[in-house]
């Protein structure tokens, strides 16, 4: 089984479908609608999605699902950019990348990004130390 008590670069889609709560099949549809969902492919060709990924996909899912948009007007609004940053940190749903499930919570419930980035900076140099 998967350790997922650290912080990872990379998700497959059926980490970032229970991540989400957005199904796989959902998630391949969105890339071909809206243009910023790209995931990264590995060698063997599966998806690979990165914390940026995930964001963008619960902007996506806000949108749609909670803001009641259709599929053109949320990809008008990505592409103008009107989606700030700060809309994506008050989500209903904040992402815990700790787990494989979404949290229900407020912002308060969140670590803070000097946190999150010292445990990478800290992870990256323990993986460091072992190269």
């Amino acid at each position: 089984m998967k350790d997922l008590s650290i912080k990872k670069l990379y998700y497959s889609i059926s980490e970032v479908s229970k991540i989400t709560d957005v199904e796989q099949y959902v998630l391949r549809y969105w890339e071909t609608e809206f243009e910023q969902l790209k995931p990264q492919k590995n060698r063997a060709g599966n998806r690979i999605y990165t914390n940026k990924d995930i964001s963008l996909i619960m902007q996506i899912k806000n949108l749609l699902r909670e803001k009641k948009y259709t599929i053109e007007g949320a990809r008008n609004i990505l592409n103008d950019g009107k989606v700030e940053e700060k809309q994506v940190e008050e989500e209903e749903i904040p992402v815990d990348l700790f787990s494989v499930a979404p949290t229900k919570g407020n912002k308060k419930d969140r670590p803070s990004l000097r946190k999150d980035l010292e445990e990478i900076k800290s992870t990256l140099e323990f993986l460091l130390s072992k190269l």
